[in-house]
């Protein structure tokens, strides 16, 4: 059978092209060996299910170790209603699971007392521990379908209380417990359904931090395009590609096999080549952000549900604030548990789809009226596809004269951005994309890489601070210019001042031409 990209469920090796996850199940099954309890706390579609796969299969290989698998996710809601209805759930799927890999139990699963509570079924636990003779292996997957139920947190304190007390006779249980959800089970605020009991509750605060990096490096991305490759015939200039995969999504999963999906399913065919280049990467990023998929539903769920995570994402992207990372704030760390942020140094987005996703999300909510429903992008095009960028920031300060030379400073320098972005979003439609590029500077400068087809534009929108500020701007847009080995820049700069001119200039500086415009 013809292996594909899955984006979908769970990853099978025989089935689809998979990135390296060797490294990664070396350090989890570390975990299993030395008898942890953890969760496997990532956001959705980030391969847990998957890595649930493997951690089964390989205990499977073993004489040793006996895997039980569960899953909460479609279990009537009835069997979390008391703990009687939830101990005979749990005994149930434990008896199931053993039947089909460990038949020699049968007769002793029938034999058993009527599981009928907690007690009972911490008895059964034991029983069948001493039973086997073999290191037992729990996995629940979907957690988060039941954090919010009692019955599962008495469930939890329960397998807490027998770990402490496990070398002792009566109180055998299993070797090592896995579960697996978006959130960590030790931290989350638990939404019990009786009102009087609504409160942190931490049962399980046995548990191991689980530091394991699910995302996937460039070297470890390269395996499956190097499989890719030789199946299907494609030349592939392997490293490069899977840097610019990883440039696109930082590793993560579901964005990787994504855009590798679409480049293979959708671009290759249409044109009827046998070579990746680093456009095609580029062209299906443009593809992903059009589409609609639950991913990026979710991402969006998770930031109009929260309003402070909104408030903290806005002021990074639309603001250019530079906000200092810390993961005991809670706004910071919900947003981690969701796949919004990275909490390294300074707080940013995860990975450059979702930074550009959040964008588009929150410029269209906000769109001015001036700029929503038209059009510009006919009459800012050159030849050969490329933008007249010095004839887009005219408009714009035309617009900003005309629609807002008269509101307050404070409404400019909040909102500044957002309108700018706002209005260049249209004259794009669809045909490129702005990341952006919060820079390290008092100035709060936030850079602005446009790609419209294969033509790229470096925009500066920063604040003025003085003519001195401005000397040393310009200087940090040329060197940043250098680097993207780009010669022309531009510069808008928003100016709060009441006599403020609205001018324009060019310049070079540091053999770089720079355009810049005052609104």
């Amino acid at each position: 059978m013809k292996k594909k990209f899955n984006v979908t469920g769970v990853c099978y090796p025989h089935l689809h092209y998979m990135m390296d996850n060797v490294e990664k199940m070396k350090e989890i099954m570390e975990m299993i060996k030395g008898g942890d309890y953890f969760i496997i706390n990532r956001p959705r579609q980030y391969g847990k299910t998957t890595t649930l796969f493997f951690i089964e299969t390989a205990l499977n290989k073993t004489k040793d170790y006996v895997p039980i698998r569960l899953n909460f996710q479609g279990v009537d809601s009835q069997s979390f209603e008391s703990d009687g209805a939830f101990a005979k759930m749990i005994f149930g799927q434990i008896s199931n699971c053993l039947e089909f890999q460990q038949a020699e139990l049968i007769p002793f699963l029938k034999e058993i007392e009527a599981v009928v509570d907690i007690r009972t079924l911490s008895k059964f636990i034991t029983r069948l521990v001493h039973k086997l003779n073999k290191k037992i292996v729990l996995m629940i997957d979907e957690v988060d379908a039941s954090s919010e139920y009692l019955p599962f947190l008495n469930f939890l304190g329960n397998l807490r209380t027998k770990y402490l007390e496990r070398f002792s006779a009566q109180h055998a249980t299993f070797h090592s417990i896995v579960l697996v959800g978006v959130h960590d089970v030790k931290t989350l605020k638990q939404k019990i359904r009786a009102p009087k009991d609504s409160t942190y509750y931490s049962p399980w605060n046995i548990v191991m931090d689980f530091k394991v990096r699910m995302s996937f490096s460039p070297s470890e991305i390269e395996p499956m395009l190097r499989e890719y490759s030789m199946a299907e015939n494609v030349q592939i200039d392997i490293p490069f590609i899977a840097e610019r995969l990883y440039y696109h999504t930082a590793g993560y999963p579901f964005l990787v096999s994504k855009l590798c999906k679409i480049v293979a399913e959708d671009l290759l065919p249409l044109k009827q080549k046998k070579h990746w280049k680093l456009a095609d990467i580029d062209k299906a990023v443009l593809l992903l952000l059009k589409e609609t998929n639950t991913n990026f539903d979710s991402l969006i769920k998770n930031l109009e549900n929260n309003s402070n995570l909104y408030q903290l994402v806005y002021r990074i992207l639309i603001e250019g604030e530079r906000i200092p990372a810390n993961p005991h704030e809670p706004n910071m760390s919900l947003g981690r548990l969701y796949g919004i942020f990275k909490l390294n140094g300074h707080l940013k987005i995860h990975n450059r789809i979702y930074e550009q996703c959040i964008y588009d999300y929150m410029i269209t909510k906000n769109i001015v009226e001036a700029s929503s429903g038209k059009n510009y992008a006919a009459h800012f095009l050159l030849e050969n596809n490329q933008l007249d960028m010095k004839a887009i920031l005219l408009k714009f300060q035309q617009l900003m004269k005309e629609e807002y030379s008269l509101k307050n400073n404070d409404f400019l320098e909040a909102q500044g951005r957002l309108i700018f972005l706002s209005f260049l979003t249209p004259i794009l439609n669809g045909q490129g994309y702005a990341f952006k590029e919060v820079q390290t500077s008092l100035e709060k400068r936030l850079d602005i890489v446009v790609t419209y087809f294969q033509h790229r534009y470096i925009i500066e929108l920063k604040k003025w601070y003085g003519q001195v500020a401005h000397e040393k701007g310009l200087d940090q847009l040329a060197d940043y210019l250098d680097i993207h080995g780009v010669s022309t820049g531009y510069l808008l700069i928003f100016d709060s001042r009441k006599n403020r001119d609205w001018k324009q200039s060019s310049v070079k500086h540091k053999g770089k031409n720079i355009f810049m415009v005052w609104v």
